[in-house]
């Protein structure tokens, strides 16, 4: 995967969790009102470039404890995929 096929990913990724996630918490939090809807908009402004920010550094730490635990223990050769 090309460093630009990766980085485009996290900027959808992310938009769409924290559109999400701001979104389903402010509606646990505020209930569905206008309160809610008005407040929204902005969670999501503040949200999204934490989380983009975040992503820089969880996407791969995430994918170096993911290679850790699919790491093919013993000498059995390489892992086969299921």
């Amino acid at each position: 995967m090309s460093k630009k096929h990766i980085f485009l990913s996290q900027v959808f990724m992310t938009f769409i969790m924290a559109a999400c996630m701001s979104g389903i918490m402010g509606l646990i939090f505020a209930g569905f009102s206008l309160e809610w809807l008005a407040a929204w908009p902005l969670q999501f402004l503040i949200a999204w470039p934490i989380a983009f920010a975040l992503t820089m550094v969880a996407w791969p730490a995430s994918m170096k404890a993911a290679a850790a635990v699919l790491r093919p223990r013993g000498g059995g050769g390489p892992a086969k995929s299921a």
